[in-house]
């Protein structure tokens, strides 16, 4: 069975989704209305930009959207038997399996990085990556510290976000480290993604969310939040609102779509990053570039 699988912020890059723009007219169509939808020409962005330009969550969210979501629309032979994309990923997933148009998709990744930005700027906080250590071991030392940090993204094995406000993530990160971590590393990000400190934005893309319809997908959705297959346009809707302060269990969807039968992952989108982290969950599976 073929999975494919979506990328989230951070994989963005100047002259991202120009080939397309340039070499297929239905791209060019989706670029030019996506332009239309967010009231600026994001397209100058991402194929000129500078890297700083690139990097205002404004831009990196619909961005690396439009970059997913348009591969795979011309890509030949797009036929997943399952999706599911990492944080803002889920998005592009859901446009994949018709859940979402993709319109409707573009207007909440907007709202959702506007939503985002503004829950930043609230209080100070930050993202840090761990190292080699058990996830347990990284929960646990979360748990004991005084303040708001938790884990956030299970990428791989082995590979650990955690996220919350900066002075607790600082504190989290000089233990994770006496404890054996190979490092605990402060993340440049805008804030403190998929942790309470996101509250804020949930309610905010909580209404978006509830006032767009979802429509029954083709194939399974593998969701960040439940880490399993969801079809149901209700429980798709619930999981998406909660995903914003809810961790990213990556390994965990990886585990449990190869279970289920995928013995293929094909990333589309920039980058290779969920590539090789699909590869450091599993080295048996297929990765292929889409």
């Amino acid at each position: 069975m073929k999975a494919y699988v979506f990328p989230g912020q951070g994989a963005q890059f100047t002259g991202m989704g120009k080939d397309l723009y340039e070499t297929s007219e239905v791209a060019k169509e989706m670029f030019e209305k996506a332009n239309e939808i967010l009231g600026f020409r994001i397209t100058d962005i991402m194929f000129e930009g500078t890297e700083e330009q690139l990097k205002e969550t404004k831009v990196t969210q619909p961005a690396v959207f439009l970059h997913s979501v348009i591969a795979a629309k011309v890509a030949e032979n797009f036929a997943p038997d399952m999706v599911a994309g990492h944080s803002l990923g889920e998005f592009s997933a859901l446009v994949a399996n018709g859940a979402l148009s993709f319109e409707d998709a573009l207007k909440l990744v907007s709202q959702r990085a506007l939503a985002m930005q503004k829950a930043c700027e609230i209080t100070p906080s930050t993202m840090a990556a761990v190292l080699n250590l058990e996830d347990k071991v990284v929960e646990d030392i979360c748990a004991s510290i005084d303040g708001v940090v938790v884990a956030a993204n299970y990428n791989c094995p082995g590979q650990l976000v955690i996220s919350g406000e900066t002075k607790a993530v600082e504190l989290a990160c000089e233990k994770m480290k006496e404890a054996g971590a190979k490092r605990a590393l402060i993340l440049p990000v805008g804030g403190a993604f998929h942790s309470p400190m996101m509250e804020p934005a949930r309610e905010e893309l909580a209404a978006a969310i509830e006032a767009t319809t979802f429509s029954t997908p083709t194939c399974p959705v593998y969701q960040n939040v439940t880490a399993s297959a969801v079809s149901d346009p209700t429980e798709i809707k619930a999981n998406l609102i909660t995903q914003l302060t809810a961790p990213v269990k990556w390994t965990q969807s990886v585990q449990q779509m190869i279970a289920d039968g995928a013995t293929s992952f094909t990333e589309f989108g920039p980058g290779k990053v969920l590539m090789g982290l699909v590869g450091k969950i599993d080295k048996t599976v297929e990765t292929i570039k889409g």
